[in-house]
């Protein structure tokens, strides 16, 4: 049993079909962990410019 989303109105369940929406369900896989962070440099980037525009 895995979890699933609904890509319609974004809602979690287990079932192949939103029972908020009717759509169909597509599973929901979680970003490959890497000790060694790609793209750590780009994100501490970001932040410390919009910290800056504050």
């Amino acid at each position: 049993m895995r979890i699933r989303k609904c890509p319609k109105c974004k809602r979690y369940t287990l079932k192949d079909i939103c029972s908020a929406c009717g759509e169909r369900t597509v599973t929901v896989k979680p970003p490959r962990f890497s000790l060694e962070d790609r793209y750590g440099k780009y994100r501490r980037m970001l932040k410390k410019r919009l910290k800056g525009k504050e």
